[in-house]
């Protein structure tokens, strides 16, 4: 009896941990603030963004795949300069992704492995492995339109109180921890870009992947901000392409594990989406990728300037293969077969020479 009620304890115990995991809010994505609706949860899977800098204009264009059982959430992006914003093209990380996919090689082994013959069924080649106006005080509305599922306020803010008392206004809780996180910003002297999310179809939840967003501004260097993510409460992972003259590194690692390079190379013919961006232009695509664990330790936003050199980078994916030639016919075999015959023809000249000695010998 009391092992059954220990057991009764311990599945009460991890059902209120995941109960209480679902209801806490999800405070921060990958670059910004998401803040959903009392009692409700948003959680961002994946954030991609592609990033366009040609020394004076900064374009970011942002794709939130999202979970949770949210009807509605606010976002808060924050930028340097007034913002235009307008939807992106869903088809642009695509074509980037395509660009940048790993090359393929194949490897040949001579010696049969395990799945070829004669250690299995088969045809005697090795399978290839799968490539793996105000609005109170403190807060100024400088523009306010609906795109797709979005409802876009581009905002000035001169207190972080003043920005709560806007987003309380319009339906969201503000965090104290967001308010913290925001003062760097208004010290700058940054405006907002702040996003209500909500399906087109009342009820509907936010899930899935959502339409992409592209911001504008004017920028003298290229920044991608950070500094909100500081309050996510699992670990965060950023995936950029960094479309700009030359190959472009983070000057730092924020807090976080090291950005790691996983493209960089020249598009000297850009097409379709990622054509629009760049203007048709002949452009440098680095694409960097960075995990940040614990993602209190965040301190700054990322600022990325010009490589040393525009080296060029693209990782490879290596498929074994045995070593054949022909319609298929394994090397190996056909080396051995030949090692056999000649010891074979060997083994025949001797014994013929052996005879033809002996017969001398009776002679």
């Amino acid at each position: 009896m009391r092992g059954r009620q220990r057991i009764l304890t311990l599945v009460f115990a991890l059902l209120a941990l995941q109960l209480g995991s679902l209801i806490s809010p999800a405070y921060a994505c990958g670059c910004g603030a998401m803040v959903p609706d009392r009692n409700q949860r948003i959680g961002v899977d994946q954030e991609t963004s592609a990033v366009r800098f040609n020394g004076r204009t900064e374009q970011i264009v942002m794709r939130f795949t999202v979970r949770g059982d949210a009807e509605r959430a606010a976002w808060i992006m924050p930028v340097p300069s007034r913002a235009d914003v307008e939807l992106g093209d869903p088809r642009l990380f695509h074509d980037l992704e395509w660009l940048t996919r790993p090359e393929e090689k194949h490897r040949y082994y001579f010696w049969p492995r395990n799945g070829d013959w004669p250690f299995a069924d088969g045809d005697g080649a090795g399978a290839a492995a799968p490539a793996p106006g105000a609005d109170g005080g403190g807060v100024g509305v400088v523009g306010q339109e609906r795109l797709g599922p979005f409802d876009v306020a581009r905002l000035t803010a001169t207190d972080p109180a003043a920005l709560s008392g806007w987003l309380k206004k319009n339906g969201f809780e503000f965090s104290e921890g967001l308010k913290d996180a925001l003062r760097p910003y208004v010290d700058l002297k940054w405006e907002y870009v702040a996003v209500k999310l909500a399906p087109e179809e009342q009820g509907q939840k936010l899930q899935g992947e959502l339409d992409p967003l592209k911001i504008r501004f004017a920028s003298h260097e290229l920044v991608y901000p950070m500094r909100l993510s500081k309050l996510a409460k699992t670990p965060q992972s950023l995936r950029l392409f960094v479309l700009a003259d030359h190959r472009m590194e983070p000057q730092s690692d924020l807090g976080g594990g090291k950005p790691e390079v996983a493209f960089a190379g020249r598009i000297d013919t850009p097409e379709g989406p990622v054509a629009a961006l760049t203007d048709g232009q002949p452009v440098y695509l680095t694409e960097i990728d960075q995990r940040f664990p614990q993602p209190e330790k965040i301190n700054s936003d990322h600022v990325l300037r010009v490589a040393d050199a525009d080296t060029p980078y693209r990782e490879v994916y290596y498929t074994d293969r045995l070593l054949t030639v022909g319609d298929g016919i394994p090397v190996w075999m056909l080396t051995v077969g030949g090692v056999l015959a000649a010891a074979a023809g060997v083994t025949v000249a001797i014994r013929v020479r052996q005879r033809r000695a002996a017969v001398r010998s009776t002679a």
